[in-house]
């Protein structure tokens, strides 16, 4: 698999496939039961995001790479629980996730510095639902606090 095919495969399981689940699972599965602190979460994210992209781009091992990134995909399904299962709040839902996009860019701009520009940039047009997402959230919260105010 090419660079930026993998990259933005990984990127678009991160924001896509990982909140996709958790949505379609979450009246069979407990999530809320799942510990999820936004200030744990976030941190833990990025940094095992970050140890992936960089290690996974030198493993060539297949049981190795398979490991790191069901492990990274683990920890994206845990990435969204604060935005997608509890009752935190909607303020609390945008400003992680509008802190999230950067901080998980970084792993692709380490990418391009080392000379994968290709797979830097598929990583960060994949994981644009992110982005997406915090907009999404932010736009509601506005328009619920609008409709309380009147």
């Amino acid at each position: 698999m090419t660079s930026a095919v993998h990259m933005a495969a990984m990127g678009l399981a991160i924001s896509v496939v990982a909140p996709a689940l958790v949505l379609m699972t979450r009246r069979g599965v407990a999530w809320q039961r799942v510990p999820a602190p936004p200030l744990l979460v976030l941190p833990a994210f990025v940094a095992l995001h970050a140890v992936v992209t960089v290690a996974g781009h030198a493993v060539t091992a297949f049981f190795p790479w398979l490991a790191l990134h069901a492990a990274l995909f683990a920890g994206a399904v845990w990435f969204w629980l604060p935005v997608l299962v509890g009752e935190r709040g909607a303020a609390l839902r945008s400003v992680y996730l509008f802190l999230a996009g950067p901080a998980l860019d970084l792993s692709a701009i380490y990418l391009i510095i080392v000379g994968d520009v290709a797979g830097g940039l598929a990583m960060i047009v994949a994981m644009l639902p992110i982005g997406l997402a915090a907009v999404a959230v932010t736009w509601r919260w506005i328009t619920d606090e609008e409709r309380r105010a009147w």
